[in-house]
């Protein structure tokens, strides 16, 4: 062991652990989900830290013999390494000032370690005053969220583009599948099921667009700003210098807040954020909820499409099969919403020069990332990928139904298709065989009007040249 001081005293400390006494005093004091800071928000953390080191030494402040070790500590933990030496609970009170203090601990006693001393000589390279350099927790933190949210939302979109690319080639593979078109659950008009795809797609990317959107709201950064947004202890060249330096070890663009005291008292941006995947949720459980009920028998139910079969679904009922993969996503989603409440409510807790909730804040968009992106990719591969098209049952829904009337209304107009739809549902007779019983259309005429391709294609083909707008 070795003895730590801080003002409020002295503290044992394993002498094998990089972090210090703030880090002991916090893993007493929070022990509420169980869990462990998220690894790449560590990265994260220890990229602003260099950044913030670099500056430094840019401006003169920071000596290289502390500064140059500082770095290569903080190298060391973005390469993955010493990340069971931040044990603390993400849920936390202090706005996060325990895990830029155990941030600060490790880089200094790994420096310290590099520099051939022991642990523990914070008169040499001091947490506070070295790591902690013209910085404060409510400037590093809200930050470190931000370096860590590009990390995670390049991983979702990704993944979503794996996504829209499936439904690309799902929706050329069904281009032909004619199927049954439902508004209210019930029959409407024939679509084909490439066309149902091909609207998946859309979607999806519709996902990645509202997503990148959002991510603009966090390239202001209030580094500099220190405590309150004042610049306290802080530098303007420093102010001026870092956002570059951020910009260049991340790869993504950052700049100064215009106004330092709102970019520390507001965090508005990560509801921003969370909103675009919580809107991104509501669609993907549409499209999960739409793959449900197409999969959905198969003896009696739709059965227009087939899911691979990854486990049973049953513990008394054999051969049983759900749709396990579309499921799950759907659950994941519910988290997704349920996290962005809890966002909603931290964002508007904050008082006067700060928001003391950002942990819980970067706890939940951090999930929000995580587990979307594992949602997305499960269901890309193992659901949509093995996703095939039951061509016969389409088919037959199709033939069996009265919607296709709607297809003959510029040909014959709406009091007939009307009175034959009555007749069609009240005797169970197809459509088809009454318009050639009672000699309306000649068959030849019926089959290129309920051709799939006249169905399912807007454009004027086939229709009487009376009914066309002269151009």
């Amino acid at each position: 062991m070795r003895i730590e001081h801080d003002f409020l005293g002295d503290r044992e400390v394993p002498d094998d652990c990089y972090y210090g006494v703030q880090t002991m005093r916090a893993i007493d004091n929070f022990q509420i989900t169980g869990l462990r800071i998220d690894p790449d928000f560590i990265k994260a953390m220890a990229v602003v830290k260099k950044a913030a080191a670099m500056t430094n030494m840019a401006t003169h402040r920071l000596p290289h013999e502390i500064g140059d070790y500082l770095i290569a500590a903080a190298d060391e933990i973005i390469d993955g390494k010493w990340l069971d030496q931040f044990p603390l609970d993400p849920i936390q009170g202090g706005a996060g000032t325990s895990i830029n203090m155990n941030m600060n601990e490790v880089l200094c006693n790994r420096a310290l370690e590099l520099k051939g001393l022991p642990k523990g000589r914070y008169d040499l390279i001091s947490p506070n005053n070295h790591a902690n350099m013209a910085q404060s927790t409510n400037d590093s933190f809200p930050t470190s969220i931000k370096v860590c949210v590009f990390t995670k939302a390049e991983a979702l979109s990704k993944a979503l583009e794996r996504m829209a690319a499936e439904f690309d080639a799902k929706g050329k593979e069904f281009h032909d599948v004619i199927k049954m078109g439902r508004t209210h659950l019930q029959d409407a008009v024939p679509i084909t099921l490439g066309e149902e795809m091909d609207a998946y797609a859309s979607i999806v990317r519709r996902c990645i667009s509202r997503i990148d959107r959002s991510l603009d709201a966090i390239r202001a950064i209030n580094m500099g700003g220190t405590a309150v947004g004042t610049g306290i202890n802080s530098e303007v060249e420093y102010i001026a210098e870092y956002p570059d330096i951020l910009t260049r070890l991340t790869g993504h663009h950052f700049e100064t807040s215009s106004n330092l005291v709102d970019a520390t008292n507001s965090t508005d941006s990560y509801a921003e954020i969370s909103g675009a995947l919580k809107t991104s949720a509501l669609s993907l459980i549409k499209i999960a909820n739409d793959i449900r009920l197409m999969a959905s028998g198969p003896r009696c139910g739709l059965n227009e499409i087939t899911l691979p079969a990854r486990q049973p679904g049953s513990s008394i009922m054999p051969g049983k099969v759900n749709p396990v993969i579309a499921e799950v996503l759907d659950q994941t989603c519910y988290h997704i919403i349920g996290n962005d409440l809890a966002i909603t409510l931290a964002v508007e807790n904050g008082q006067l020069e700060l928001n003391v909730m950002e942990p819980v804040v970067a706890f939940n968009l951090f999930n929000s990332f995580r587990y979307l992106t594992n949602a997305v990719n499960t269901f890309t591969d193992k659901l949509l990928k093995g996703l095939q098209a039951n061509r016969e049952q389409c088919k037959q829904w199709v033939d069996n139904s009265v919607g296709i009337i709607t297809a003959l209304l510029p040909h014959i107009g709406y009091e007939k298709c009307s009175a034959i739809a009555k007749e069609a549902y009240a005797t169970h007779v197809p459509v088809q065989t009454i318009l050639e019983r009672e000699n309306i259309l000649s068959k030849e005429r019926i089959a290129e009007i309920l051709s799939p391709l006249e169905m399912t294609q807007p454009g004027i083909a086939g229709i009487p040249s009376s009914h066309m707008r002269k151009r």
